[in-house]
């Protein structure tokens, strides 16, 4: 996508850019977004939760929730 989006969570905010949008559509399952300059992978699990890609846990697994639903409402996933 290109453009920085924002997403306020906890009172926090955080500035993040989906790095390979043309390839996400309705049936995507797992992106990549920049999130403060650091490179995060998003996939959705059997609970359709989306969660870090491999097991890390290197952010709040539930800001990395919002931001899975905040990139799943502006692209309609």
């Amino acid at each position: 996508m290109g453009l920085p989006l924002r997403i306020t969570f906890k009172e926090n905010d955080y500035v993040y850019q989906i790095i390979n949008s043309k390839q996400i559509n309705q049936h995507t399952t797992e992106f990549d977004i920049l999130l403060n300059g650091d490179k995060v992978s998003l996939v959705k699990d059997e609970k359709s939760l989306w969660i870090q890609k491999d097991g890390a846990k290197s952010i709040d697994p539930e800001l990395v929730h919002a931001l899975g639903r905040s990139v799943s409402l502006r692209l309609r996933l």
